[in-house]
């Protein structure tokens, strides 16, 4: 390909992984320095770096300076060879980092220095482009980046950043079951309209999106998730089982979820027991402490016993957005794409079998992210080029986009990269034309007054279509008002609350410098837009301000919290007259 190649990362909670399009068209994982096709999301941390980075047994080793404190740097390794020193060093070791991206005050303390969950995830991304550029010979530079739907805006920011600081050009952030459909939708080259239901069970964080699928169009209908359910929970209650028995049996040893190093002896071993228990009914598990050892049965009906409330907790979600996406004139799923390691689990596919009725499909579980990732890169890459050779050509103004272009003219320009990127020229235009329209994960509005009382007032809800773009009129609270505060705020847990405790500040700012005479009631009109992209621009305007206000995202405003009602009351706007 002539331009720029643009991979697509998987950055998971367990296990990443990085793809490209080879020069055939077809999407591939990297193998990394183990040749493995996914790289455990581990960094540990190992002491004052002596030198540079180099290379490393099972993983990607080098030097990097903390995110605050000390003033030196710190030594790191990531994957296999810092998944195994968890259980000997497990304080020096990052793992399940992605649960807490966003979170603007969780830090992963090293050798006296705090790392925020984008700079271990960095670490990650680092890790993964270094074995990508010594695998494939070229520079990993410009990359799409997955996170799950419901990822809302400080999670995606954060995400942004995790690329940035890993000196990378973060093309785009696409939704992880976005990307799956997309790994499975061009696998079926465009033949027919289907709607499908992307369950997407990973070790982290659990994902499940209704998505509409048609030749040049793929449309997010509905999706919801929980970003602490996943196989590391699983994983959490065979450990507590095991314990359970091995106490039982050896109640003089005492309990090795009292020895930290022998915990993480068995999160090894529940993670070996859960992927046999998949293509096996039982297994036995070693259990030592204490100078004691048990061999502990786990089989299958026990597995799923044990963990039955968290199965149960994806079908609650499956359920409910089944349920909206039947509001929005989806009455019939035609399959259901299981996607993540987890779906490998044979109780999935019969759980939902049993209660929607659903035929399932495991579509590359533990790949097809990264793969669909991959696929769009390659088509941001390739509109990069075709809209670069229509305006060079006179065929496209510099302000127009691609689906401005005439379609013998974009045929045309499709063909100069067709052959680089081993596709037809029908492939080239079917891919550029492709629409991918999405919806929002969460709910958004802006802190108000409503009958003396500070509420949230919701302008755009869960599910809604993006673009999008509202205007609200508000009124202000007081005569002469000199300021109007504008807090825009996301929606904080599973369903629309108007208290405003139960909703996260991400954007504030405020309309200064209003000048006298302006009584109570004057109106303010807020225009709260949202971007293909999710991401946020939110302007007001006053008829004493001379300039719309422009609400730019201020850092660390997401840890914010509106602790009382009158610290929200003061300078905000009125709902209604």
């Amino acid at each position: 390909m002539a331009g720029t190649k643009v991979f697509g990362i998987d950055l998971g909670t367990t296990y990443s992984c990085i793809a490209q399009v080879d020069e055939y068209g077809r999407p591939d994982v990297i193998r990394n320095i183990e040749s493995q096709p996914t790289t455990p999301s581990v960094v540990l941390f190992d002491g004052v770096a002596a030198g540079g980075p180099g290379g490393a047994e099972g993983g990607t080793a080098g030097a990097v300076a903390g995110a605050s404190g000390g003033g030196g740097s710190t030594s790191f390794v990531v994957g296999t060879q810092a998944k195994r020193q968890a259980r000997i060093r497990p304080d020096d070791v990052a793992r399940l980092v992605k649960r807490h991206m966003g979170a603007s005050d969780w830090r992963f303390v090293a050798y006296d220095v705090e790392y925020s969950a984008a700079s271990v995830s960095s670490l990650v991304l680092k890790a993964l482009a270094a074995d990508a550029q010594r695998a494939t010979g070229t520079p990993v530079t410009d990359v799409v980046i997955t996170v799950p739907a419901y990822f809302g805006d400080e999670e995606r920011k954060a995400t942004k950043l995790a690329g940035e600081l890993a000196g990378l050009n973060v093309v785009d952030i696409i939704n992880e079951p976005t990307a799956a459909a997309f790994a499975y939708g061009f696998a079926q080259d465009g033949q027919s309209t289907s709607t499908v239901l992307v369950y997407d069970l990973g070790g982290g964080t659990f994902d499940t999106t209704v998505i509409r699928l048609s030749e040049n169009d793929i449309t997010v209908v509905a999706t919801d998730g929980d970003h602490e359910l996943g196989g590391a929970d699983w994983d959490n209650e065979i450990v507590r089982y095991l314990a359970q028995k091995f106490v039982q049996e050896q109640p003089d040893a005492g309990d090795p979820l009292d020895d930290v190093h022998d915990e993480q002896e068995l999160l090894t071993a529940a993670e070996d027991a859960k992927l046999a228990l998949s293509g096996r009914e039982s297994v036995d598990v070693l259990v030592m402490h204490g100078g004691r050892r048990s061999s502990v049965p786990v089989t299958r009906a026990t597995l799923e016993e044990i963990t039955g409330p968290l199965l149960q907790r994806t079908i609650d979600l499956t359920g409910a957005v089944l349920q909206r996406a039947k509001e929005k004139g989806v009455d019939k799923i035609d399959l259901c794409l299981l996607v993540g390691g987890m779906s490998k689990l044979p109780a999935v596919a019969r759980r939902l079998g049993e209660t929607f009725g659903l035929t399932c499909r495991l579509v590359d579980p533990d790949l097809a992210v990264a793969k669909g990732a991959a696929v769009y890169g390659q088509k941001k890459a390739l509109e990069r080029e075709v809209r670069a050779e229509l305006v060079a050509s006179g065929r496209l103004r510099p302000d127009q986009q691609l689906d401005a272009a005439a379609t013998g003219d974009l045929e045309v320009a499709a063909a100069a990269s067709a052959s680089a990127a081993g596709l037809t020229t029908s492939s080239v235009v079917d891919l550029v034309r492709t629409r991918v329209t999405d919806v929002t994960s969460r709910g958004f509005g802006i802190f108000a007054e409503d009958r003396g009382s500070a509420v949230a007032a919701f302008l755009a809800h869960q599910n809604d279509a993006l673009p999008i773009q509202v205007k609200r009129t508000f009124y202000t609270i007081s005569d002469d008002q000199s300021e109007v505060d504008i807090r825009v705020f996301e929606q904080g847990t599973g369903v629309e609350s108007t208290r405003i405790e139960d909703n996260k500040v991400i954007v504030a700012g405020a309309i200064s410098g209003i000048p006298a005479g302006h009584p109570r009631g004057t109106p303010v009109e807020v225009t709260f837009e949202m971007g293909r992209d999710q991401t946020i621009q939110v302007t007001a305007t006053h008829v004493g301000a001379s300039e719309p206000l422009v609400l730019r995202v201020k850092a660390g405003v997401g840890s914010e919290s509106m602790k009382t009602e009158e610290s929200a009351k003061v300078n905000l706007l009125k709902q209604r007259n």
